[in-house]
């Protein structure tokens, strides 16, 4: 049994001293603090902002590939 305690002691120490997780993770806070920004400043329907430019933009290269193809 004490010989299940240390090696659980050990791997808590090894954890508790692993940075690389913590530096992962702040990176996905990071990028998800990016996005809410980007959704917030332009919105996310496609009835104004940036919604509405992709959805036109979109709706332009399809009619242009569909124009290029039955041609």
């Amino acid at each position: 049994m004490l010989h299940h305690c240390i090696k659980a002691r050990d791997v808590l120490l090894r954890l508790r001293a692993d940075k690389d997780g913590v530096v992962s993770f702040e990176y996905v806070i990071v990028a998800a603090c990016v996005v809410a920004a980007v959704a917030a400043a332009f919105g996310t329907s496609t009835s104004s902002g940036i919604g509405q430019a992709l959805s036109t933009a979109i709706t332009a290269i399809s009619t242009a590939v569909t124009t290029a193809v039955s041609a």
